[in-house]
């Protein structure tokens, strides 16, 4: 019998988190006047070695890259007056600003350490190895490095400039680079200006690109814009033997599809679409186009599973449909950036509908992830969802069939660990959810119909990667994908060895009703998020007031890897292991029997809460004692922790707040609070016997989630509690201002089926509300 999910609440006592006293760096030179000596005439020749053909900025100040020693702190450069701290590029790259204030104050330090071996801030020094320059090799971007300068004379061009957080300053140096452009005929087509990114879209010749784009010290970088394209293949099927649906709930959830466009008038679609919207310029048309690419992703937003709708001979909508065309699937070049016509439409649907979930089934196969900075589409996502407050759902993107080994099958899935295969912008983001994809079915169109015959060999089996998935981590070895859903799959053909799909793909909606074909099916994870965003949407059912957080923490503590994965690596170190199928699998596909509502014997609790930097927080598991007794039987405690904290592009960091869970076990709160006060690793580490996810993995993301097995029980008198610390970067902004979060903890006794789990916690909880309101009394 389902149930609403059940609220707790954690404990009152707040611990200050243990703070580690700062170590200074470990190097020191032998000789810290030859290394000061040294060091001054490395700064001089840099600033005599400005290339006389680079371009000034707009101001006067003098741009440095900063090698950072190896093994060493990043120093706080900005101790030093008149520096900015502009970028962190890698682990040991920095660049910087600085005044003729700041380039004295330099010399005149090193000048001292040359000369009396010691000097004010000399540490600071130390950690530093070498002065440079941000040269034309280090604007160029990794799409123009790999495909190198399109064939045309008018190039399309996207030009990333330095982030400045100080809005005077970002004005005045977006309005100098656009009046350089203007005065040398350069036609700008967009711009997009937010707090940690600021780009320009321009049309030039190679000429102006080579000698002033590259060579302009306020340029970060100069990329060829974003690549996109589906094949679709469709279906043949009759629609006049459906039954329309019928009309949406005026109140049921609202979920926003950003792509291509939509045909409003499929007759599967036009009961439930409750806007369309155009934000490509010049026309502004909210249809979409062949190949249908936003009908056929919105069918999967509004239903889900398609497939099974139409063999269940009736479409019931339970979500009303927003739509937003934000790119055009032709191929024909987009003068405005997807960022802008993004944000426009989620603040147009959020403002005007209340809207909270989009989905966005878009990548830019120019920007694989290089393990460095996330920025571009991916930034403005996870700025959008804290600020707003609102869900983003995006696929990892697909590998290209061009891309694959001769013989995909004999090289899968290690060909998917490639570079080439990473992560491609927006997927990196990492306050969204990121889904990638998975085989569902083996037998291609023509295996069908000779199912005597050996014509096509798959490259996948059911619930392994789908050959064209892009593989995680993210920035900091953060867990992506989240999760995965259906992508469709491939088959290599017994002649030929030539790649098909044919019967293989997800089955959506096609805009070319009109002619005969309502149908389409299609391979790819852009068909894998939707499904997902028709989950997180149906979420608002159950729970109208789930934060993102909560949603993404439901889906994420509801999902596994599925059956039989685990044999993909089967002969790697477990460690190993389970590090190659997170970044295939996330935390896996999500199982929708008690996501909605709990059960008898399988209950959700969840909280939402805030905390303040440098605390614990403390959440007592309300665990019956017959969950632990009778025979020997699997169950298990899943928990999972989702936050959206601030982000800057131009930190590898880039996540300013980090939170964490721990799970452990005690005798009573005293216990654990005094343990985590004094920082006593060793007498309160978290429980790792039966554990599925190690701390060091999941927390380096926004959505973590493990869980414990159980055959047995825990030791007498030991109870459950779930710790959630803070910890801020050291050059966090928000360090004084409390971090939302979501926190699940999920109880399985599946196997016991006189449990009537779900009332005896119910019971506990209700008892722990009257104790706590006789103590407040």
């Amino acid at each position: 019998m389902p149930y609403e999910h059940l609220r707790f609440t954690r404990e009152t006592p707040l611990t200050d988190r243990y703070r580690r006293p700062y170590r200074r760096p470990a190097y020191k030179p032998d000789n810290p006047r030859q290394f000061g000596e040294q060091m001054g005439r490395h700064f001089t020749e840099a600033r005599q070695r400005t290339p006389r053909e680079e371009i000034g900025g707009y101001d006067n100040r003098l741009l440095l890259k900063i090698h950072v020693r190896e093994g060493e702190r990043i120093p706080d450069l900005e101790a030093l007056p008149g520096v900015e701290l502009v970028s962190q590029e890698d682990k040991h790259v920095l660049l910087a600003f600085m005044d003729e204030e700041a380039v004295r104050e330099v010399e005149a330090r090193l000048t001292s350490l040359a000369r009396d071996g010691v000097a004010t801030g000399a540490q600071l020094f130390y950690a530093l190895e070498a002065f440079d320059h941000w040269m034309e090799e280090d604007r160029t971007g990794p799409a123009l490095a790999q495909l190198d300068w399109p064939e045309t004379e008018a190039l399309l061009l996207d030009v990333e400039l330095w982030p400045e957080e100080r809005y005077d300053r970002r004005e005045a140096m977006a309005n100098s680079f656009a009046t350089l452009l203007e005065d040398r005929g350069v036609e700008l087509l967009d711009r997009v200006a937010q707090p940690s990114l600021l780009m320009f879209r321009v049309r030039c010749d190679r000429e102006f690109a080579e000698t002033t784009l590259l060579r302009h010290r306020d340029v970060r970088t100069v990329d060829l814009p974003p690549r996109t394209g589906l094949g679709i293949h469709l279906l043949l099927t009759d629609i006049n033997i459906l039954p329309d649906p019928p009309a949406t709930d005026p109140d049921a959830p609202r979920v926003a599809v950003l792509d291509s466009g939509v045909t409003t008038n499929h007759p599967l679609l036009r009961a439930a679409v409750g806007d369309a919207q155009g934000f490509v310029e010049p026309n502004r048309r909210p249809d979409d186009d062949e190949p249908w690419h936003g009908t056929l992703v919105s069918g999967l937003a509004l239903y889900g599973d398609v497939a099974g709708q139409l063999r269940s001979g009736q479409f019931t909508p339970e979500l009303t449909l927003l739509s937003g065309k934000v790119f055009e699937d032709n191929g024909n070049d987009q003068t405005r950036f997807v960022e802008n016509a993004v944000e426009e439409a989620v603040r147009s649907f959020h403002e005007e509908y209340g809207c909270r979930v989009f989905n966005l089934s878009y990548g830019d196969r120019n920007k694989v992830y290089d393990g460095r900075h996330v920025r571009g589409l991916a930034y403005t996502l996870d700025r959008l969802s804290r600020e707003l407050g609102v869900l983003f759902v995006v696929p990892t993107g697909n590998l290209s069939i061009q891309d694959l080994p001769d013989n995909p099958r004999e090289a899968f899935p290690d060909y998917l660990f490639d570079e080439q295969s990473r992560l491609i912008d927006p997927a990196t983001a990492l306050n969204v959810l990121t889904v990638g994809g998975i085989a569902s079915m083996t037998a291609t169109r023509d295996a069908q119909r000779r199912p005597d015959a050996i014509e096509d060999l798959p490259v996948a089996v059911e619930g392994q990667p789908f050959p064209l998935t892009r593989c995680g981590p993210s920035v900091n070895q953060a867990i992506k994908p989240d999760v995965v859903e259906e992508a469709g799959n491939l088959a290599v053909m017994r002649v030929g060895g030539r790649q098909r799909h044919h019967g293989l793909g997800v089955l959506s909606l096609s805009g070319g009703f009109a002619t005969g074909h309502p149908f389409a099916e299609d391979i790819g994870t852009s068909y894998s998020a939707p499904k997902v965003a028709h989950r997180a949407t149906r979420l608002l059912r159950p729970l109208p007031d789930a934060s993102h957080n909560l949603m993404r923490s439901l889906i994420g503590v509801h999902s596994r890897w599925p059956e039989g994965s685990e044999r993909l690596f089967e002969t790697l170190a477990e460690r190993d292991k389970k590090q190659r199928l997170s970044q295939l699998y996330g935390y896996g596909l999500t199982d929708d029997t008690a996501l909605f509502e709990s059960l008898d014997n399988v209950v959700t609790l969840y909280a939402e809460d805030q905390i303040e930097n440098d605390l614990c927080q403390f959440y007592e598991l309300p665990v019956p004692d017959e969950f632990w007794s009778g025979s020997r039987r699997e169950r298990s405690i899943s928990i999972a922790l989702a936050y959206s904290p601030e982000v800057r592009t131009t930190r590898l960091d880039y996540r300013m707040t980090r939170l964490w869970f721990t799970l452990v076990t005690a005798r009573d709160l005293d216990e654990v609070e005094q343990a985590f006060k004094r920082n006593r690793d060793e007498g309160m580490g978290e429980r790792q016997t039966n554990r599925w996810m190690a701390n060091d993995a999941r927390k380096k993301g926004t959505l973590q989630v493990s869980r414990w097995n159980f055959r047995g029980r825990i030791a007498d008198g030991q109870r459950v509690f779930v710790v959630v610390t803070r910890q801020d970067a050291p050059w966090s902004t928000v360090q004084e201002a409390p971090e939302s979060y979501a926190l699940i903890a999920v109880l399985d006794d599946q196997e016991s089926s006189q449990a009537q789990l779900y009332a005896k916690i119910r019971a506990r909880l209700q008892d722990r509300a009257r104790a706590r309101a006789r103590a407040r009394t």
